[in-house]
């Protein structure tokens, strides 16, 4: 049987997450942003994207487009709290699970969905699940691999299931316009264009390799395998992952220092929660900025030594940090870690951490004897006596 995979989206989740605390707001207009002139919109409801407000979207645009436009300042703990809840009605049919951000995940359903009759049955299962549980929208994607079932969940939004077999790739896929496929950016388009690709399947049936090369470089043939409706990929699930990293996105492009140390402080202690509940331990540090503009760098580290505590992830974020920033305004800022250890290296310094905890121990209870000897009448006396004989 071949694999099926789900990927599953929450639908304008800020804005939704926004109208379970308030709802009044249900079918308005709303974004979820600052209100400065810097703001961009991080998320509208679909009432608002009838206006043509986006996200990313500088909020002055936004409220131009849509003058009842409704702005909600963000709950970002509360939307936490949902996704997690998310994440946890997942795990209840797969543990083979793949989180791609605060609001979406892929799934191995292959083989719970053989107790069901139709695919379709377990997609339309679980969205009713997370609306009766959370009151939250989802789009479904189904498919044979992991890039099928991403661009079957955009096809239909909000609330849709839609599954996207192979053999219906020519049908469904590659009439879309090249923009819409996964890892395709804006950038990419216009250079696409320039060489007549505007289709997913104009980029399927394209053969001048060398030409597309120069755009895609090591990553070309990978990206005519996915127009092909074709993808190697497997899952990363919590246990497996080869990094684990934290970002913000930020309501406001900043640029002061004690703001931008207060975010890596923040990022550090998230990834020290996520390190210590998967035992995890690492050597490679790697920070992500994006600019104003959208430029993004990502810079990385190999350090002498694992490390996983907060304090440790700070200082070095940090350093990465003023070693590239170009003191521009940020809008985004995250860490990662990377080149975790062995269980056992993780026992050994587990140990070897016992050992000296267990050394200070003994070290202070000598201590406190002596100064409870030095207290005493005679105390002077009693504590020589205690060292010579010791």
């Amino acid at each position: 049987m071949a694999n099926v995979y789900f990927h599953i989206d929450l639908n304008a989740f800020y804005a939704s997450a926004e109208v379970l605390l308030d709802p009044s707001l249900k079918g308005k207009p709303i974004a979820v942003s600052g209100e400065t002139r810097r703001s961009v919109v991080s998320t509208a409801s679909y009432e608002a994207r009838k206006f043509g407000v986006t996200s990313a979207m500088p909020i002055q645009e936004a409220q131009r487009r849509c003058p009842n436009l409704i702005i909600c300042h963000p709950h970002f703990a509360y939307y936490r709290s949902l996704s997690d809840q998310f994440m946890n009605i997942i795990r209840a049919y797969s543990p083979l699970m793949e989180i791609a951000s605060i609001d979406e995940c892929y799934v191995d359903v292959t083989k719970i969905i053989s107790t069901y009759e139709k695919p379709i049955d377990l997609a339309c299962e679980i969205q009713r699940r997370i609306l009766n549980e959370l009151g939250l929208k989802c789009s479904i994607g189904v498919g044979p691999n992991m890039f099928l079932a991403k661009m079957a969940s955009d096809m239909k939004k909000p609330s849709g299931i839609t599954i996207l077999r192979i053999r219906e790739v020519p049908v469904k896929l590659w009439p879309l316009p090249i923009k819409e496929m996964r890892g395709v950016g804006k950038k990419t388009v216009l250079l696409l264009n320039n060489l007549q690709i505007y289709t997913i399947g104009d980029l399927a049936n394209f053969k001048d390799l060398n030409a597309l090369s120069k755009i895609f470089g090591k990553n070309t043939e990978v990206m005519i395998q996915r127009a092909n409706g074709h993808d190697t990929r497997i899952l990363e699930t919590d246990s497996d992952l080869k990094s684990m990293g934290v970002s913000e996105t930020l309501l406001e492009d900043i640029s002061d220092e004690t703001e931008i140390y207060g975010i890596f402080r923040s990022l550090s202690r998230k990834l020290s929660k996520r390190l210590s509940a998967e035992s995890k331990v690492g050597k490679d540090i790697s920070i992500k900025i994006r600019y104003h503009d959208f430029q993004t760098i990502e810079r990385s580290k190999n350090l002498s030594s694992p490390i996983w505590t907060s304090d440790d992830l700070f200082r070095e974020a940090i350093k990465l940090f003023h070693d590239n920033w170009n003191g521009e305004p940020v809008r985004l800022l995250g860490i990662s870690l990377s080149s975790f250890m062995t269980e056992e290296y993780i026992a050994l310094q587990i140990n070897l951490f016992d050992q000296k905890q267990a050394n200070e121990q003994e070290t202070d209870s000598v201590i406190e004897d002596l100064n409870k000897l030095l207290s005493g009448v005679g105390g002077l006396q009693r504590a020589s006596k205690l060292i010579k004989d010791d």
